[in-house]
C-alpha cells in the first residue's frame, strides 16, 4: 500500500509540473502583448496631429472660393436695371397721379364756380328773425313781403317751452328755413332781425346770432343786415303803472 501511495504522490507531482509550466509561459508572452499595445498606441497618440496639420491648409481653400463668389456677384448687379426702369415708370406714374388730381381740383373749381354763378343769378329774399326771450321765428319771403318762401320757428325744434328762445331752437329753424328757400331758387337774403320793441324790450333775445350764423352756414349768400325793432313815437304807455312793475 505504501508503494502505491508513492506512485500517486509522484504521478500528482508531474501533473502540478505540467500545469505549472503552461503558466510561466503565458506571463512570459503577457508583457509581449503589453509592449505591442503600448506602441500602437503611440502610434495613435501621434497619428491625430498629423490629421490636424492636414486639416489646417484646407484654410486657403476656402479663401478661393471666396474670391469665386465675388467674383461672381457683379453678375448679379446686371439684372438691376430693370429696378430702375420700375422707378422710372413709378416716376411716370406720378404725372399721371397729378393729372387726375388737377382734373379733379378743375371739377370741384367748376362746380363751385357754377354754384356761384347760380347764387349771383338766383333771386332776392328778406330774412326776417324776431328774437324775443320766449321765442324765436325766421321768416323768408320776397323784396315786397307778399311772398312767404319758408316760415319756422325755435318752438318746433324743441319740446319744452323754456328752450323756445334757445340758441339751438333758433339755429334749427333758421337752417330748416334756409333749405326750404334754397328749394325754391333762393340764395341770397337781406336779413332784418328785431326785438319786440315798443313799450316792450328793445334788445334782441340770445337767439338771434344762432340764427344768422346758421343762414350763412346753410350756404346763403347774406347782402344786408338790419335791426329794425320798433321804437315808440309817445305811444301806448308801458305795463307797470306809476310806482312801475310789482315783483
Amino acid at each position: 500500500m505504501s508503494e502505491d501511495k508513492k506512485e500517486k504522490k509522484e504521478s500528482a507531482k508531474k501533473t502540478k509540473g505540467d500545469v505549472e509550466t503552461p503558466k510561466v509561459e503565458e506571463k512570459v508572452e503577457a508583457p509581449k502583448k503589453e509592449k505591442k499595445t503600448s506602441t500602437t498606441k503611440k502610434q495613435e497618440k501621434t497619428e491625430p496631429p498629423k490629421e490636424e496639420k492636414k486639416a489646417e491648409p484646407k484654410k486657403p481653400k476656402e479663401t478661393k472660393d471666396k474670391k469665386a463668389k465675388d467674383e461672381a456677384k457683379p453678375k448679379k448687379e446686371e439684372p438691376e436695371a430693370p429696378k430702375k426702369e420700375k422707378s422710372k415708370t413709378k416716376e411716370e406714374a406720378k404725372p399721371e397721379e397729378k393729372a387726375k388730381s388737377e382734373e379733379k381740383s378743375e371739377e370741384k373749381s367748376e362746380t363751385e364756380a357754377r354754384s356761384r354763378t347760380r347764387r349771383r343769378d338766383s333771386k332776392y329774399g328778406v330774412a326776417h328773425i324776431f328774437s324775443s326771450y320766449n321765442d324765436t321765428i325766421v321768416h323768408i319771403t320776397d323784396i315786397s313781403g307778399a311772398e312767404t318762401f319758408s316760415r319756422k320757428s325755435g318752438g318746433m325744434f324743441v319740446k319744452a317751452d323754456r328752450n323756445e328762445s334757445s340758441p339751438y331752437a333758433a339755429m334749427k329753424a333758421a337752417n330748416s328755413a334756409a333749405q326750404e328757400a334754397q328749394s325754391k331758387g333762393i340764395y341770397q337774403l337781406y336779413v332784418r332781425y328785431r326785438a319786440p320793441g315798443g313799450h316792450k324790450n328793445r334788445t334782441p333775445g340770445p337767439g338771434t346770432q344762432a340764427a344768422l350764423r346758421a343762414l350763412k352756414r346753410s350756404g346763403m349768400r347774406i347782402l344786408r343786415l338790419e335791426d329794425v325793432t320798433p321804437l315808440p313815437h309817445d305811444g301806448c304807455r308801458r305795463k307797470g303803472g306809476r310806482r312801475g312793475r310789482r315783483m
